[in-house]
């Protein structure tokens, strides 16, 4: 018997100032959705110790779309005693069909910041 297949988008968040992962961020994901293109937002979270988020959506649920991850790097930053450039970074992604993983690392500075999709 096998398993029922199970569908996840995560993300890594590391800190490229002390190369450490960069814990407790704030996440905000949001899918556009509607006849007027709103963002509805899907869930919020933060990262865990690792500078992970592990499970945004639940299996099935990363369908083919446009989603948006907002991350609040300022208040991070802030906490650490650091001014940074940007308050929040968002990335904007598109899904072209229901994919079971999807993985988005995300390396950030107080004056930059960069991301990829990862596997």
């Amino acid at each position: 018997m096998s398993e029922a297949p199970s569908s996840s988008l995560t993300i890594h968040v590391l800190n490229t100032l002390t190369g450490q992962p960069a814990t407790g961020l704030a996440t905000h994901l949001s899918q556009l959705q509607g006849p007027g293109l709103q963002w509805m937002e899907l869930m919020k979270s933060s990262t865990n110790v690792d500078g992970h988020c592990p499970l945004f959506l639940a299996p099935g649920q990363v369908k083919a779309g446009t989603y948006k991850l907002h991350v609040d790097t300022g208040a991070y930053w802030q906490q650490l005693g650091y001014t940074s450039f940007y308050p929040y970074v968002e990335v904007v992604f598109t899904v072209t069909e229901q994919t079971r993983k999807l993985h988005i690392p995300l390396l950030i500075s107080p004056f930059s910041y960069t991301t990829y999709k990862g596997s």
